[in-house]
Order: C-alpha cells, then sequence, then structure tokens
C-alpha cells in the first residue's frame, strides 16, 4: 500500500524552509517512493544539455528540482493562508482532506 501524503498534483503550496521560503506555487508532480514534490517557480536549477532533437542548439536549461514534502504547506482555498491538513469521512463515508485553518473541504 502506498503512502497517504497531505499534497497532491495541482494543489497550491506554500514553501516554509529553505532559499525559497514564502514562495507560493502549484504542484505539478509528487513522487511518493521519495517524499518530494516539484513545484512550479519553486527550487529552480541551472541544468546543461547537450543538443538534441528538442534542444538543437543545447545549453542551460532551468528547470524546477523536487522539495521534500515536509517543507511544503498546503495553502487554505478558502484563507489563502497556509494551513495543515486534516483527514474526516464525510457524508458519502468517503475519506476526504481538510483544512485544519477553516475546516473547509479541499478539493
Amino acid at each position: 500500500m502506498q503512502k497517504k501524503l497531505h499534497i497532491k498534483k495541482g494543489d497550491t503550496v506554500v514553501v516554509n524552509t529553505g532559499n525559497d521560503k514564502g514562495r507560493k506555487g502549484r504542484v505539478l508532480e509528487v513522487n511518493r517512493k521519495t517524499d518530494r514534490a516539484i513545484v512550479e517557480g519553486v527550487n529552480m536549477i541551472k541544468k546543461h544539455t547537450k543538443p538534441n532533437a528538442k534542444a538543437p542548439q543545447g545549453g542551460i536549461i532551468e528547470q524546477e528540482a523536487p522539495v521534500h514534502i515536509s517543507n511544503l504547506m498546503l495553502v487554505d482555498p478558502k484563507s489563502g493562508q497556509p494551513t495543515r491538513v486534516g483527514r474526516k469521512l464525510n457524508d458519502d463515508g468517503k475519506l476526504v482532506r481538510i483544512s485544519k485553518k477553516s475546516g473547509e473541504e479541499i478539493k
């Protein structure tokens, strides 16, 4: 069985620590094996590439590197503030994520 994480692809998150502290971004990808996520515009690195079909010139490409999930916090959909995430059974008997700050269900 795979781990349950408090962050999913498409969520808006804010960075807690590191060089990008305080930055907001959308989660592009989540890796459950390494507990890391790639966030849009956060933890940018420069990658040197050889010429190929995609980039005939080659050169230096700037791209996002993964950030550990413990350094990310979900943004509350109602208030726009960082919040912790809880889980609750809804009326249909499904387990859903809720915001600890506002109590709202996170879609």
